[in-house]
């Protein structure tokens, strides 16, 4: 059974138990007390609005055959989804992944590299993978990237990332088959699943730590520009976002932040004001 079907037939067993059998008997308020009984037991708002959308194609059905005169699921309002916080690590949580890959073996050297350039660039994933040697300036620090809708933009690579890179290039060019900047040890472009092995493998290295996935460290590189006074505008352009309102949920507000504002306002902090 489809997941149509599924929330067709939910819909239909819930008519039912209130004596509905014709479809000319449903009424905008009988389906509003279905999808507010269903977030009442929990049901998410995604859940839900994927189930009103599901009943408008199937009352378009019905009024397109003129069992019913009227779309009552278009009068219903798709309920707002909630706005979840993207996660991230902390300055100490990223300073102590990135250092603690430190070996001198190919692998060792590129996913340092590696995890270097999208902690300082906040590229995609897929924008990651897709880069040529050819894409990135050390000397400009600069790298071009091509992101949503093929899209071209610049950003910048920060002195940790430059330093990790160089040392990776020259490792580089004595295995790659590619002109693919980051490749594996065959010599082969790498994968957007290989980078999420990589920053997997180099967590579970260090006790204690968070698990994250590679957007995150995306979410990481928006959060940390903003905490250190970047201006949105700026953080947009860096991320790629066609809109605003997509940079706009990185405002929230972080541990440092917070620690921040009260160690500088309240008189009885550990830190004596005016440090």
């Amino acid at each position: 059974m489809t997941a149509y079907e599924k929330d067709l037939a939910l819909l239909l067993d819930y008519l039912k138990t209130h004596g509905v059998t014709e479809p000319k008997e449903i009424t905008v308020k009988r389906l509003r007390g279905f999808l507010a009984g269903e977030m009442m037991r929990g049901v998410s708002k995604a859940s839900v609005a994927r189930r009103l959308s599901c009943y408008r194609s199937f009352f378009d059905y019905l009024e397109q055959n003129e069992l019913v005169t009227a779309n009552v699921a278009r009068a219903l309002a798709l309920p707002k989804k909630d706005k979840t916080i993207p996660k991230y690590f902390y300055h100490e949580e990223v300073s102590t992944l990135l250092n603690h890959i430190d070996g001198d073996s190919f692998a060792d050297v590129r996913d340092r590299a590696l995890l270097e350039f999208i902690y300082a660039t906040g590229v995609r994933v897929s924008e990651c993978v897709a880069l040529d040697v050819g894409d990135i300036s050390l000397e400009d620090q600069l790298a071009l990237v091509f992101g949503k809708g093929a899209k071209e933009r610049y950003v910048i690579v920060g002195s940790a990332a430059r330093e990790a890179l160089r040392r990776y290039l020259q490792m580089r060019a004595r295995v790659a088959r590619t002109n693919a900047l980051f490749v594996n040890a065959r010599g082969g472009r790498l994968t957007d699943r290989s980078v999420r092995r990589v920053l997997d493998k180099r967590i579970a290295e260090v006790p204690g730590l968070r698990k994250l996935s590679p957007h995150g460290l995306r979410h990481t590189f928006a959060t940390h520009l903003l905490d250190g006074g970047a201006d949105l505008r700026s953080v947009q352009e860096l991320l790629g976002h066609a809109s605003l309102s997509s940079t706009q949920i990185y405002t929230h507000t972080s541990r440092e932040r917070l620690t921040r504002v009260y160690q500088d306002s309240h008189p009885r902090s550990e830190r004596p004001r005016g440090e």
